[in-house]
């Protein structure tokens, strides 16, 4: 297979994706203003005089919570990259599709390209109606480019557990069941809402462990800060992902094998 056929399939298992979101009109919409209403919008807004402006080390609580609201976005959309697929195999479509003369491989990647493309708007939007409440990205347009970047990198083992879950369960119910258990707990135990410095000790070690306080942390530095602290968090949570990634890839990819034959 050369790499132009190999192109293609990735583009048009891409927009077969694309297709069927733009079929449901309100869940289209609902994806894109989601995590900026809820969580920037309601949960900011909530907790903004509330919030001691001494402990999260920020201007004010917005500015704190956008760099948590935009690394959650890309958890939950990452988490949930495998639903779709879960659905086909459930159908019978996976099967079919598997029993075609294409690379097992773009099916997998054509899901992510699909899932990313989404979560970047979701993060534009995110840091756009931040603005509006007040909240400078001290890095510019370069520190968005930058945010993008970890938040793609990221996506990869999120969207590879994703799949591997999709792959080994037997049920949408059982799927969704995993994936709330994750998810919260993630975010919870993060420095998503809070900083680590304002949690209890057991949940500091425990949110140091975990992979999103680390994106996070090199995140929000890029909004509120500037470079010069930028630079040292972004470093290390490249590394960090480089790790969970070719976790995540393995684990992922054993269970597409063994779910496919």
């Amino acid at each position: 297979m050369t790499f132009q056929h190999y192109r293609q399939e990735v583009l048009a298992l891409t927009m077969r994706w694309v297709r069927r979101l733009s079929r449901e009109k309100f869940s289209m919409l609902f994806t894109l203003v989601q995590p900026m209403l809820f969580w920037l919008i309601f949960f900011g807004s909530l907790f903004q005089r509330a919030a001691n402006i001494q402990i999260l080390d920020a201007p004010n609580y917005m500015s704190f919570l956008a760099g948590g609201v935009v690394v959650m976005t890309v958890l939950n959309n990452g988490l949930a990259g495998g639903v779709d697929l879960l659905f086909d195999k459930e159908n019978g479509f996976l099967e079919r599709m598997m029993s075609t003369p294409i690379h097992r491989s773009s099916v997998i990647l054509s899901r992510y390209l699909f899932v990313m493309a989404i979560t970047g708007m979701q993060i534009l939007v995110i840091l756009s109606i931040a603005f509006v409440f007040g909240v400078r990205l001290e890095t510019g347009l370069p520190g968005i480019a930058v945010i993008l970047a970890i938040g793609m990198l990221f996506g990869v083992g999120l969207t590879a557990i994703s799949m591997g879950i999709a792959f080994s369960v037997k049920s949408h119910g059982d799927f969704f069941s995993l994936l709330g258990f994750l998810s919260l707990p993630m975010i919870f135990l993060s420095s998503a809402l809070v900083p680590l410095s304002a949690m209890p000790g057991w949940m500091q070690v425990v949110a140091m462990v975990n992979p999103m306080t680390w994106v996070i942390d090199a995140v929000r530095p890029l909004i509120i800060t500037g470079w010069d602290a930028a630079i040292p968090q972004v470093a290390l949570a490249f590394v960090i992902l480089a790790v969970f990634d070719a976790v995540c890839l393995y684990g992922g990819a054993k269970a597409f094998r063994r779910a496919i034959g």
